[in-house]
């Protein structure tokens, strides 16, 4: 389970949210949620709206209602092309996952 208590804190933190992103790698759903919003608000990491999208989605895939939200929030930022590059993303995902090349374990914390 990711440990989220520092989250509210976490402003410019690389080594934070390098391990906040490496448990989301693993399938821990909090940790997703969290990756998500790192991308999202540029929390020890750069804006990336893609990988924000990215990482919700995976969030939500394991019933995270509340990425559902916030990825809805993220998505009337992108434009078009951004947008399709997370859809990509996403999609390249789910073939790694049917290939069995799958990176996410889908371990439910909440």
């Amino acid at each position: 389970m990711a440990d989220l208590t520092g989250l509210n804190l976490l402003r410019n933190d690389p080594e934070a949210a390098a391990r906040l992103i490496a448990e989301a790698e693993q399938g821990d759903v909090d940790a997703q949620y969290a990756a998500g919003l790192i991308y999202a608000e540029g929390r020890g990491v750069e804006i990336d709206l893609v990988q924000a999208y990215f990482w919700l989605t995976r969030a939500i895939e394991q019933g995270d209602g509340d990425a559902e939200l916030l990825r809805r929030m993220v998505a009337m930022q992108m434009d078009d092309q951004k947008f399709d590059d997370a859809r990509r993303l996403v999609e390249l995902a789910r073939q790694a996952e049917v290939s069995g090349h799958g990176r996410d374990g889908g371990q439910r914390r909440h």
